[in-house]
């Protein structure tokens, strides 16, 4: 069973206490995280509306998140091709959409994937 054991991640870069926020806060916050096989995490803010915090493509991750209504299960996969390597990567939502908590998990069956069928969103 995964419980997330983001250990190694600071408090901060899971919550959005840590971020200065824009002149005009965001309608979306959400915190993105990802955790491989081999142990290694990731964390990153995006925000919306305006697109910006931590993402390194937050332009594109909050259209897909758009075009889903901020619901990342039915996220609009990008067409590309990935390998059928098997490193399961864990990835994590959590925050608010346009007033809407966002609370999302899922495995996918590596980075590539992850990135793919998340539309971008967790291509980080």
């Amino acid at each position: 069973m995964a419980i997330f054991p983001f250990e190694p991640l600071t408090a901060c870069a899971l919550t959005l206490a840590c971020i200065g926020g824009p002149a005009h806060p965001a309608d979306a916050s959400i915190a993105l995280s990802t955790l491989d096989a081999g142990g290694r995490t990731g964390a990153v803010v995006l925000q919306c509306d305006p697109a910006g915090g931590t993402h390194p493509d937050a332009e594109v991750a909050c259209d897909a998140l758009t075009g889903a209504d901020g619901d990342l299960g039915n996220v609009k996969p990008k067409d590309v091709a990935c390998t059928l390597e098997y490193a399961p990567v864990e990835a994590r939502a959590f925050g608010k959409w346009k007033g809407k908590q966002v609370d999302f998990s899922t495995t996918y069956p590596n980075r590539c994937a992850a990135d793919a069928h998340s539309g971008g969103v967790f291509g980080f």
